[in-house]
């Protein structure tokens, strides 16, 4: 049995969590803190255990063995720090930092403490992205020039956010929607292709539901070696037919949530075929946080390094949407 605590309630995760860690019978949580003291008494309550007012006092309990951090983003940095002091193992809810300089110090805290670590980039576990990641690494698609990522849903129709509004501040947040729904993509980007050159943006609202927080966005990478990337991401689309396409000199690939569809010329005759040889769903980003501190198993695990990657490019995104220009990577 290992002891996991809370630290940090108010995301919008909290409740999948929760349901996780009470359904997960090699996990017990011994505490909850939150800095809103009637969301940490509700949350302690369903969980069972002891409710913090000082998250120190939690992160001292002697039979404490990792965290997960719920919280704002704009609190990670103190959290970390303190975290990192007392060596427990963390998951921290994306992203990891506001921008370059807190993410990458985080990150350098957390690999020197030598705890394990894990965020909530979930769509790595997904079997059509792992075969998608195989198929680039194998050159499968030749000399790949496009890829376009997707990721939107309906969340401002739906006032998703009602309870979370801090999620729609960018000072607490650290980004709006093109920055919480487009760095689950961006991290499928990076974690395909790596040299990435320059960064632009724009975004726009429709319903201007939040002040001072965009709606939907694109963003343009480039890369190193001439591929252009782009995404997309917001809070204001009603479909999602497809989430990724990659275009290359011998094959191109779409994708949806379940299937990959392939496209290319074979003995000078165009084809198309559903990829049927997709490997194993992995667990959920959570879930194999859950599992490393039961196993020490950290095979599958986002490093804090990709975690501060994410985080750094996603800022010089909304600081090219500002400026309106292209920065430098």
């Amino acid at each position: 049995m290992k002891n996991i605590a809370f630290i940090g309630t108010s995301h919008i995760h909290t409740p999948n969590f929760i349901s996780k860690v009470l359904s997960n019978i090699k996990i017990n949580c011994i505490g909850v803190w939150d800095k809103d003291k009637n969301r940490s008494k509700s949350d302690s309550e369903k969980l069972k255990c002891k409710n913090y007012d000082n998250y120190i006092d939690l992160l001292k309990e002697p039979n404490l063995d990792g965290v997960i951090v719920c919280s704002e983003t704009n609190l990670h940095y103190e959290l970390v720090k303190k975290i990192t002091e007392n060596k427990k193992h963390c998951f921290i809810e994306k992203p990891l930092g506001i921008g370059k300089k807190d993410s990458f110090e985080m990150a350098n805290l957390i690999e020197s403490s030598k705890i394990i670590f894990q965020t909530g980039y979930f769509m790595r576990s997904n079997p059509v992205y792992i075969k998608l990641k195989e198929l680039i690494t194998a050159n499968y698609f030749g000399d790949v020039s496009r890829i376009r990522l997707v990721n939107c849903h309906d969340g401002i129709m739906r006032d998703i956010f009602k309870n979370y509004q801090w999620m729609t501040d960018l000072k607490a947040a650290g980004v709006g929607a093109f920055g919480d729904l487009g760095t689950h993509v961006l991290d499928l980007l990076l974690w395909f292709f790596s040299d990435v050159e320059s960064v632009s943006a724009t975004f726009t609202k429709v319903y201007n539901q939040y002040p001072g927080c965009e709606e939907s966005g694109e963003a343009l990478i480039k890369f190193k070696s001439g591929l252009i990337a782009s995404i997309a991401a917001g809070w204001i689309d009603v479909a999602q037919p497809y989430t990724i396409f990659v275009s290359g000199t011998k094959a191109h690939a779409r994708t949806t949530n379940e299937q990959l569809i392939i496209n290319e010329n074979k003995e000078g005759k165009k084809i198309e075929r559903i990829e049927e040889n997709l490997p194993e769903t992995l667990p959920h980003a959570f879930d194999l946080f859950l599992n490393s501190l039961i196993d020490n198993n950290t095979k599958n695990l986002v490093t804090p390094k990709e975690a501060a990657l994410r985080s750094s490019i996603m800022a010089s995104i909304y600081q090219s949407e500002k400026e309106k220009k292209w920065i430098n990577i």
